[in-house]
This record gives structure tokens, C-alpha cells and sequence, in this order.
């Protein structure tokens, strides 16, 4: 299968063409550079952005739009426009019913597919949480978007969130995360939760990666369960991983939102913690030498979190994607967050991201001052 654009640097044979490099028809020397402020002027969750073969880049996510997903364009990054509506759930041939969330689209073969997750119709059991993926295509990143199917990719019979897929070595890996919803897990976090009487038990959500076939129509193989929130109270992760909990906030361990990619001989995967609507959501990453595992969380976590305990105004971070511009040798990280400004409402941002020499990855953010980006 080839993919279009596609130049060999963060990944290997990947799909995700939002961080694959391309070409502008104008040089970087002649342009003036371009200098943005967070939040970008964008009010969605969740966000993706893709750097397509048409020399723009296209920004979806969640919000906005009343069952589906809309889309912004830009040429540079730092302004965007609205294209309106790009992909509706509401009409008979749908599997879908509401609750339309985490939308990523890559572009293949002069297609593009958008990957998305939402309720599904057939609940016999009349659960709250029926989540599934689904898949859809369109022949521009505008839409309009037809889903390949008239059911979900797979159901593994719980509620399933954030599809993100990764080409490696000629075969396609979905990753997705579990809900929470009816997973109570013991761990001496919560045993800690109940001596407080705090909360009776902890749900928690997990990430596992399947392999797909590359037609995106079926699952090979069985899921496999790669990061989960960890057990043990004296454990490394255990501290930011848990403060949703421990804060009293809400009886749920979150593992979601995350995002592969390959950074020389190792593979990287993104992924948030905590509760998405409060100020604790936060992002980590592990890494691994299969796409399927196992994977080692890295001891610098999180790389992406509120900095109002250092004077600052944002919280909430989040549920992020990686992006190389076209030109640049720089990486960018993409994701939301909240401000005192915007209230409840999650908005995007873009910080510089940044592996070392020994592997280590960072993030120059939150930021709120005034940047200039390598586009």
C-alpha cells in the first residue's frame, strides 16, 4: 500500500501522514516566519491534524457539530478556517447513534480514511457506555466522509475509545483504549480509595493494539493489553497516574487517548491520564520494540501537564498527537487544554516536542506565549 508524501524520518512505513514530511512549492527562505500564541483559535477535544498532500493541514476533533465532526484548514499552522461539517452520523445506514469523539483521518492512496469513535445502535443490554470504533473514507480531507461498513471495525464486547493505527514493517496496528465503565480493578490504589472512603472501588481504562488488516476492514489476531495504570502505590507512575483519585475528584484510573509513532529503533507511544473534563488530565509515554510490546513507561512522566502550580493559567492537557511539519526537522505535539479564559471549554494547543540523544522525549509546554513555529 503506498502512502502519499511519504518520507522516511519520526516513522517507518507509517499511516499517520499528519507527521510524515512533505513539500511546499514555495522555499522556507522565502517566507516570512510565522509566530503563534496558545491556545490556537480552535475549540475542540481531542485534536488531530493531518499534513496532507495538497500543501495544507487539516485539524478535526471532538465538539463542534451535533453527531460528527467538522474540520479546520491552514496553510501555516497558526491561522485556521472552518470547513464546515465533514462527516454526520445521522441518517439510517449508520451504525452510529451519538457521542461522536477522537476523530484521526489519514490520507492513502489519494484516500482519505477517518477512524472515529461513537455509540453503537445495537445495545441489547441497554448499557450507558456502547462505544465501538468505526471507520469512514472520502476522497478530499473536507469529506464528506461514508462509513466503509454498516457496523463497527470489531466489537470485543466492552466499550472501546481513541483508534489510532501504525504501518510497521508492511502490517497495520490499531490501538484503542477500553472505558472504564464496568472495570473495577483491585490495586492498592484502591485499597487506599476505600480506607479513606474516598470511593468502594476503582474503575480503570486500559490501551491494547491489534493488528488489522490493511484494507482496515477486519482484526487479526487477539487484542493485546499494553499500558494500564499501575497497582502498586510506591511505583513511578502511580502518583500523576492517579490523581483524579486521589484528589477525590472521581473513582476512575484513566489509560486513553494514545498515539504511536517510531522515532529511530523504537517505537513511542503517547497517552493520557486522569479525568479528560478536570485539571489533572496529563500525558506520559512508554516505549517499546514491537508495536504490539511490551511497553516500558518512562521515568520522566508526565512530559505534559497543568503548570498553574508554576504561575501558570493552563490545565486539563491532554489527549495529544505528534505532528512534523513539512519543512521542518522539528516535532510538534498537538493537543487540549483549558485556561481560566476559556472555562470549561477545551482548546488546542501546539508546543515543540523534542527527543534527545538517549531516547528521552519532552514537551516545551503548556505554553502561552508567543512562539514561532518551523512549518
Amino acid at each position: 500500500m503506498k502512502i502519499n508524501q511519504l518520507c522516511k524520518g519520526v516513522m517507518t512505513l507509517c499511516m499517520v501522514s499528519a507527521i510524515l514530511a512533505g513539500c511546499h512549492s514555495t522555499s522556507k527562505s522565502s517566507r516570512e516566519p510565522v509566530t503563534y500564541t496558545n491556545p490556537l483559535p480552535v475549540a475542540l477535544g481531542d485534536p488531530f491534524m493531518l499534513s496532507a498532500s495538497d500543501g495544507k493541514y487539516y485539524m478535526y476533533g471532538t465538539g463542534g457539530v451535533e453527531k460528527g465532526f467538522g474540520a479546520y484548514s491552514s496553510d501555516n499552522l497558526a491561522d485556521w478556517q472552518y470547513e464546515g461539517q465533514v462527516y454526520s452520523g445521522d441518517n439510517p445506514q449508520s451504525w452510529t447513534l451519538k457521542n461522536y469523539w477522537a476523530p484521526e483521518v489519514y490520507e492513502i492512496d489519494g484516500k482519505y480514511y477517518l477512524f472515529f469513535s461513537a455509540d453503537w445502535k445495537v445495545n441489547p443490554t441497554d448499557e450507558l457506555e456502547n462505544f465501538r470504533i468505526g471507520v469512514a473514507v472520502a476522497d478530499q480531507p473536507t469529506g464528506p466522509f461514508r462509513e466503509v461498513s454498516d457496523k463497527p471495525l470489531f466489537d470485543p464486547g466492552y466499550p472501546i475509545i481513541d483508534a489510532n493505527i501504525l504501518r510497521h514493517d508492511g502490517k497495520t496496528y490499531l490501538y484503542y483504549s477500553r472505558c472504564c465503565y464496568k472495570n473495577p480493578v483491585e490495586s492498592e490504589v484502591a485499597d487506599w480509595a476505600r480506607a479513606r472512603k474516598l470511593f468502594d472501588e476503582i474503575e480503570e481504562s486500559w490501551v491494547y493494539g491489534v493488528e488489522i488488516a490493511n484494507d482496515f476492514t477486519t482484526v487479526i489476531g487477539e487484542p493485546v493489553l499494553l499500558l494500564q495504570p499501575p497497582s502498586g502505590m510506591s511505583d513511578l507512575q502511580t502518583e500523576w497516574e492517579s490523581r483524579s483519585v486521589t484528589s477525590g475528584e472521581v473513582n476512575r484510573r484513566w489509560t486513553e487517548g494514545s498515539f504511536a509513532f517510531e522515532h529511530g529503533d523504537k517505537i513511542y507511544m503517547m497517552y493520557s491520564a486522569n479525568y479528560f473534563g478536570g485539571q489533572h488530565y496529563a500525558v506520559g509515554y512508554a516505549t517499546s520494540d514491537h508495536p504490539l510490546g511490551p511497553f516500558t513507561k518512562a521515568p520522566n512522566n508526565p512530559v505534559l501537564e497543568k503548570n498553574t502550580a508554576a504561575g501558570g493559567e493552563v490545565t486539563g492537557t491532554g489527549h495529544n498527537m505528534v505532528l512534523r511539519p513539512k519543512e521542518g526537522e522539528k516535532m510538534y505535539t498537538v493537543y487540549h487544554g483549558r485556561t481560566v479564559k476559556t472555562g470549561d471549554e477545551r482548546v488546542v494547543f501546539i508546543d515543540e516536542l523534542k527527543i534527545d540523544e538517549q531516547g528521552v522525549l519532552t514537551v516545551d509546554g503548556p505554553s502561552t506565549t508567543e512562539k514561532e513555529l518551523q512549518e
